[in-house]
């Protein structure tokens, strides 16, 4: 039976892995599919039988391979670049890192420094601590990350953390560096203003929704200086080029843009937690509140608010899009405003 045979048939079924994790104590938990295939593909670039350069599956050959889900097989693919051991290149596609080589080669006898394979093991380490910790966050919140919790979910001990971080305040910190890392922005960008602004807003909303305790995090007078969030703010700086903005101004259109994302991605992450500790989903919730709701509309004290039947849980989404449309509207014509003062009377 081939290696990859024998991992899959060890894989869980993959529409109970996700969620059944939290069902199991700590110690006794099945490993998910992606991370499983991760470590497979981990253990054959460590070896050194994928050398720096050569191809890795791609996503969708880990899903053919493994018969997995898309879903899963990029969550493995992602584990493996989060870990620095592959990297896309052009023409080439998934290739390992050319950052894997030192650490192979002292591992082989053939290396000409340890502390390069020193230095490699421990951003290994810290890498997947920050990817466990943001895993942590993202399925039980930020009150549940604690570094002891974090510690047994590593099967580590909790002093062994602080090899890597300070505290909870510099962890947060590198899971905020960490994502913002996966906000792939062009170099470029498409042509336009408008167009640049709002891919980088909803770059920025799909990360608030995949991680909605980002936007407890992020701070205005106290901002997290991590350089991946910081060369956000610079493209975007960078994307109000050529408007005859001075800086000052094109530094409040970017802040006001991330405000708008992540004010709207406040009540995503304040769902998220009054489900936690409720156990109550949204249209739960709603439907609970339907004769509350309906005693109030029918006193006649609300007439406009009473024209409105749908019940529903109000779309984030939309009122995200809704947000960016006319804030985009309202800039343009701030815009305009400042050409017409410019033009000579």
């Amino acid at each position: 039976m081939k290696a990859s045979d024998l991992v899959r048939c060890c894989l869980p079924c993959e529409q109970h892995t996700e969620h059944a994790e939290d069902d199991v104590p700590s110690g006794q938990r099945t490993e998910p599919p992606y991370r499983v295939i991760a470590a497979e593909i981990r253990s054959r670039i460590v070896s050194g039988e994928l050398r720096p350069g050569d191809p890795v599956p791609s996503i969708r050959a880990i899903a053919q391979r493994w018969g997995v889900a898309i879903a899963t097989a990029t969550r493995a693919s992602a584990l493996l670049r989060d870990d620095g051991l592959v990297e896309a290149r052009v023409g080439s596609g998934t290739v390992v890192s050319a950052r894997t080589g030192p650490a192979r080669s002292v591992r082989s006898g053939t290396g000409t420094d340890g502390h390069e394979a020193e230095a490699f093991d421990q951003e290994l380490h810290r890498r997947r601590i920050l990817r466990a910790a943001v895993d942590l966050a993202d399925t039980d919140g930020l009150q549940a990350l604690t570094m002891r919790r974090l510690a047994a979910e590593l099967g580590l001990g909790p002093m062994s953390l602080y090899r890597y971080v300070s505290g909870k305040e510099e962890l947060l910190a590198q899971m905020t560096d960490l994502v913002f890392g996966d906000l792939d922005l062009p170099e470029e960008g498409p042509g336009g203003w408008r167009a640049r602004l709002e891919l980088v807003a909803r770059g920025q909303w799909r990360l608030c929704r995949r991680h909605p305790w980002l936007s407890r995090v992020v701070s205005f007078t106290r901002p997290v200086l991590v350089p991946h969030m910081m060369a956000t703010t610079e493209w975007t700086l960078r994307a109000l080029e050529g408007l005859d903005l001075p800086m000052d101004i094109r530094l409040q259109e970017t802040l006001t843009l991330h405000a708008l994302v992540v004010t709207i991605a406040l009540s995503k992450a304040d769902e998220a937690q009054a489900e936690r500790n409720t156990g109550m989903t949204l249209d739960r919730w709603s439907d609970s509140q339907r004769s509350r709701r309906r005693e109030l509309l029918e006193s006649g004290s609300f007439p406009l608010l009473s024209a409105f039947t749908d019940d529903t849980a109000p779309d984030l989404d939309l009122l995200f899009e809704y947000g960016l449309a006319r804030h985009l509207d309202g800039f343009a014509a701030f815009l305009a405003t400042r050409n017409l003062d410019s033009e000579p009377t």
